[in-house]
């Protein structure tokens, strides 16, 4: 079986040109559609108004229909006597002429009789029979809507390409619409291929993971106007996959796989998208990442479309490639994408050749937005929640600067960057439950970047809150010496949190016979490290330092014994899977992942967890109640009580300190 290279990578342009010129990106034709059944339809014509609306003067209050000439000199000291002549109701035709020194009753949305002008409302005036007494003056057309003021006959009320919502079938039934000429919606059919795909709500085997694709590409479509329907999972198998998609060819104008197209070997997609028809494969392969690994063919009149397996990489193929194709096809008038201007905190480096789009979670400081970049793979799902945007570095850019200013181009339709509290830091799941029972989970934007990213946040006015565990080898206290060694004293505090219980996480029954750090030197075991910056690694390179020291070595000696030394994950859990999952024999994590994933935990250290907070967002409210329910001991028992044994509170929960 021969190997299929990408030989010619196109850029996002080139390749929208490419499948114009194969597959014509222009609406599928148009259809006439009942109201009730138009919402989120594109208009597939200019709408004129058939009638005035209102199409009569009607009234806007509940009141009298009066001439204002009448009132001209009513106040509260000297009303202005009128009499009444009858009552209007809503939806009747009104036979009532009101004459010199005459009234009206009448009700909001009721026809204005032949000769008032105004009406004034039933707060002004006093009623004694019928009599009526007037205690403020009205000016003419005062409470009363006009025949066509609000659209007149003729006028152009909507316009071709746009988006039915709510609002706009609102208005055509005003207008006295029934149904509306819309695009036809593509159909579209959905698969995910690779052998290594469950379900979900089944339970995954070793080497398994679930499909994510099948549905985050269906409910994208269906979003965008699209009619997509999810086909399931397609085994590696180049017969079945021809005949499944050959069937969907027919009943479709597109077909879209995932997976299975990175020109390997066992990768068969590319392969049957040339066996459907001429002139199948025009695309393999983007100058972009994530993304490269797509395939577009157009087969039998219809377009085929390969996306990448991994899901963050599928997404940004979805939103530059994808979405602009359906919007071509549903007729949608060209949207205006949403951008920002924001400063990245960091250094970026990337390799030339390749346009890179980088998901970003934006915050708010001092100088503007900041666009923090999520250090997610392609292969990342939570990004796809977490970021707020992306920035595009283009192909032949290499790095961007610390503090230099990019685009964002905003990936959801409501971005909500002015977030109540901004917590950026060290992740941890009571954490997380913290932020759950105290109602901020849709008042804060957490972004994980570890226990030092945090502190730099803080130094940068970025972050409200910054969770931390650095451990200072100095002193062997935790997080409080740093306020003094990162030149934060007198511009942040730290507010006391919980203990952590850190230790050895290895396999049940420990079959390797491991008793402590030490054992990392010995040659038949592998470890799993924490990235750098984070607060369990520092807690390691001491721990290792010290043992270094004993030895006559520098920690650089050291790690070069540790087998696994440069394996760096970036969190607990990670820790623990890849203990299960036999890609190291030990790590060190909290006890709580350990028991999450079934293995052994050997207890090394309680571990302060805490939070570096900037003096000047401590009477922010959100911030007040972090802090206070930090210091509620009821509440924090409560919220500790699941995690137990590896969490605990203790005296100095909720303390706030500094150094002296």
């Amino acid at each position: 079986m021969s190997r299929k290279i990408f030989h010619n990578l196109v850029s996002l342009g080139e390749a929208l040109r490419l499948i114009g010129e194969y597959y014509p990106l222009k609406p599928l034709g148009v259809e006439r559609v009942d109201l009730e059944k138009a919402l989120f339809r594109v208009l597939a014509e200019d709408v004129y108004s058939p009638v005035d609306y209102p199409p009569f003067d009607r009234s806007e209050v509940d009141g009298y229909a009066v001439r204002s000439v009448d009132t001209s000199w009513a106040d509260e000291v000297s009303p202005v006597k009128l009499t009444i002549a009858g009552r209007v109701e809503v939806g009747e035709k009104t036979g009532y002429t009101v004459g010199e020194g005459q009234a009206v009753e009448i009700s909001t949305g009721a026809m204005i009789p032949r000769g008032a002008d105004s009406v004034v409302m039933e707060e002004y005036v006093r009623r004694s029979g019928s009599d009526l007494l007037v205690y403020r003056s009205v000016y003419p057309g005062e409470n009363i809507s006009s025949t066509g003021s609000d659209v007149s006959i003729g006028d152009l009320v909507m316009q071709r390409g746009v988006v039915l919502t709510p609002e706009r079938i609102g208005l055509l039934a005003g207008l006295g619409l029934r149904d509306v000429l819309v695009y036809k919606q593509p159909r579209v059919a959905v698969f995910s291929t690779g052998k290594e795909l469950v379900e979900p709500g089944h339970p995954l085997s070793p080497g398994m993971i679930y499909d994510v694709n099948s549905f985050l590409i269906t409910s994208f479509l269906n979003s965008i106007g699209a009619v997509a329907r999810n086909h399931g999972i397609l085994p590696d198998d180049e017969e079945v996959v021809y005949k499944r998609l050959s069937e969907a060819l027919g009943e479709n104008d597109i077909v879209i796989t995932s997976g299975g197209t990175s020109a390997g070997v066992r990768d068969v997609v590319y392969r049957v998208f040339d066996k459907l028809g001429e002139p199948g494969v025009i695309i393999h392969g983007l100058r972009v990442k994530p993304g490269k690994p797509t395939v577009i063919g157009v087969a039998r009149g219809k377009l085929l479309i390969g996306l990448p397996g991994f899901p963050l990489s599928c997404y940004m193929v979805l939103l530059k490639i994808v979405k602009p194709i359906i919007t071509r096809l549903t007729g949608l008038a060209e949207p205006v994408e949403r951008v920002v201007e924001a400063r990245i905190p960091v250094k970026i480096r990337k390799s030339v050749g390749f346009s890179t789009f980088i998901p970003v979670g934006l915050v708010p400081s001092r100088e503007g937005l900041v666009a923090y970049p999520l250090q997610a793979s392609s292969g990342s799902i939570s990004s796809l929640v977490y970021s707020d945007g992306f920035i595009t570095i283009g192909e032949n850019v290499e790095l961007i600067e610390e503090n230099e200013t990019v685009q964002v181009d905003l990936m959801k339709p409501h971005v909500e960057v002015e977030a109540r509290v901004v917590i950026i830091g060290s992740n941890d799941p009571l954490l997380y439950r913290i932020i759950s029972e105290l109602g901020l989970v849709n008042k804060a934007k957490i972004i994980p970047v570890g226990s030092l990213g945090g502190w730099h946040a803080v130094a940068r006015g970025e972050a409200d809150i910054a969770p931390t565990h650095l451990l200072d080898e100095e002193t062997g206290q935790y997080n409080t010496p740093f306020i003094q060694k990162l030149g934060l004293k007198g511009r942040a505090v730290i507010v006391k949190g919980y203990r952590r219980l850190i230790g050895l996480v290895y396999e049940k029954g420990n079959p390797k016979n491991i008793q402590g750090i030490e054992d990392f030197l010995r040659p038949d075991i592998r470890i799993v490290n924490r990235n750098k910056g984070s607060g369990v690694r520092g807690f390691i390179d001491a721990e290792l330092k010290r043992l270094g020291s004993k030895l006559g070595l520098s920690l650089e000696e050291v790690s070069k014994r540790v087998n696994g030394y440069f394996y760096e994950v970036r969190t607990h859990t990670a820790v623990a899977a890849a203990v299960k999952q036999g890609r190291a024999d030990v790590g060190v994590a909290v006890g709580w992942a350990a028991s999450v994933y079934g293995l052994e935990f050997k207890p090394l250290s309680w571990e302060e967890f805490d939070f570096l907070i900037p003096t000047d967002r401590l009477q922010r409210s959100e911030v007040e109640k972090f802090i206070n329910a930090l210091r509620s001991r009821e509440f924090m028992e409560k919220v500790v009580s699941e995690f137990k044994p590896y969490y605990q509170i203790y005296e100095a929960t909720g303390v706030l300190t500094s150094p002296p």
